[in-house]
């Protein structure tokens, strides 16, 4: 999520619908896994029937892993093998990177779960989504998700990350995004569109907000960033289920 959060004050919010709350279920398991030099928390959402792949579902600026609970249970209950891990490095988005990377490739090797992966997605949500695109390069990744994704220039860079790397990505990708407004710096990353050579789709969701890309989400987000709106979430939750049928088959 954009920096604007960091200075938000608490104040009371309406809660999620209930349609889109996140379950709970007990076989959710929490981990921890040794990635890049980090020690990195995760949570582990089991597929629901015959494994079809696996999606990594990465958080935005100072969020965590469970803000990305919903997302990750409905992607579980599609047949796909679902991580959220917690990113180890606020600001270095090579960094976090790297993790997602060596997570993938833990995957692929059969570390991870016993037997190897061959299919993974990445989705990201903000400023998960650069670190999930400067990672989607990995040899597995079958398909890249961002959502109202972030990104940066960095001071001894000419390019922006995000921009740059996707110019050289041959994997599929989805965006979905929401209008311009601070929380993703006045959509900043809306040039990756004519950027990816393998562009799947570029959907702007009509009057989103920010919030409205996780879940669930807080009042936090909502006071900082918008209000969410429920037929725009669904939206959200459609592209990832869609996105999930055509890479995980």
């Amino acid at each position: 999520m954009a920096a604007a959060l960091i200075t938000t004050a608490a104040a009371a919010a309406p809660a999620e619908p209930p349609s889109l709350r996140t379950p709970t279920p007990a076989q959710v398991q929490t981990q921890v896994h040794e990635l890049d030099g980090h020690r990195v928390t995760l949570d582990v959402y089991p597929a629901a029937g015959p494994l079809r792949g696996v999606a990594i579902l990465s958080h935005g600026f100072t969020r965590s892993r469970r803000t990305l609970a919903g997302h990750a249970q409905a992607l579980a209950d599609a047949g796909v093998l679902t991580l959220t891990p917690d990113l180890p490095c606020t600001f270095d988005f090579r960094c976090n990177a790297r993790a997602l990377a060596a997570l993938v490739g833990s995957l692929r090797g059969g570390e991870a779960f016993g037997a190897p992966v061959e299919r993974v997605m990445l989705v990201g949500f903000s400023a998960g989504a650069l670190s999930s695109l400067l990672a989607a390069h990995t040899p597995g990744v079958v398909g890249y998700v961002g959502l109202d994704p972030f990104d940066r220039t960095l001071p001894d860079e000419a390019e922006r990350l995000g921009l740059a790397a996707a110019r050289s990505l041959r994997t599929e990708a989805l965006l979905l995004r929401a209008p311009p407004s601070r929380c993703n710096a006045e959509a900043v990353a809306a040039p990756w569109a004519g950027a990816l050579p393998a562009l799947w789709r570029d959907e702007l969701i009509a009057g989103a907000s920010h919030c409205d890309f996780e879940s669930p989400t807080d009042w936090m987000c909502r006071l900082a960033c918008g209000h969410t709106d429920p037929a725009r979430q669904q939206q959200v939750r459609q592209g990832l289920l869609e996105a999930a049928a055509r890479w995980m088959r």
